[in-house]
């Protein structure tokens, strides 16, 4: 018989990340208070401004985690062809959005606390959006999409859409209107390569 080794503490930034990720979705970000989240991260409040020297570079470093965790989420997905990653991206923000505690997008929900487009946190947000465009763009080129480009617009818009819709409308009705939508942007199965 082994004896169980303790489980070590994540470190204190992780910790700070975490439960500021978790109030600032549930409750928005300027409802949520600096001495909160020290009390939920469990730090001292030397430690949280050591990592966190303000709010507001808590909240773009969460932007900025968000991202991460997007871009690996997709680095994940199944090899497949480039309309089937494309479909798999959607219908991943579909279970996303479908979940429980579903409270809209994260970089939407962010981006109408910070209207300043010239504002750090939204500079963050508009990076995530950039990746996430040019991430439609690749793959529907990679696809031989005839107009990637504009395309992916559409494809952002969607998203946007999709993000809303779910927080707003029955999210069993939202899925196949999304599957339907995205269809239709792609157009018929094998189309492209024509």
């Amino acid at each position: 018989m082994t004896e169980e080794m303790p489980q070590t503490r994540r470190p204190a930034r992780a910790r700070v990340l975490e439960a500021a990720g978790r109030l600032f979705y549930a409750e928005g970000v300027h409802a949520v208070g600096i001495d909160r989240i020290i009390a939920e991260a469990e730090v001292a409040k030397a430690t949280f401004y050591h990592h966190f020297p303000s709010k507001d570079d808590l909240v773009r470093a969460y932007v900025t985690e968000q991202t991460s965790r997007q871009r690996a989420a997709v680095a994940a997905l199944p090899a497949a062809s480039p309309r089937e990653t494309l479909e798999a991206v959607f219908a991943a923000m579909c279970d996303f959005g479908a979940g429980p505690g579903y409270r809209g997008c994260p970089y939407i929900n962010a981006a109408v606390e910070y209207p300043d487009p010239a504002h750090p946190v939204r500079q963050a947000i508009d990076a995530q959006r950039r990746w996430l465009r040019d991430l439609y763009r690749d793959l529907l080129a990679a696809d031989g999409h005839p107009d990637a480009e504009r395309t992916a617009d559409i494809l952002l818009l969607l998203r946007d859409g999709l993000s809303v819709g779910f927080d707003l409308d029955d999210p069993a009705a939202v899925r196949p209107a999304v599957r339907e939508a995205l269809a239709r942007v792609l157009g018929p199965v094998g189309a492209a390569s024509r």
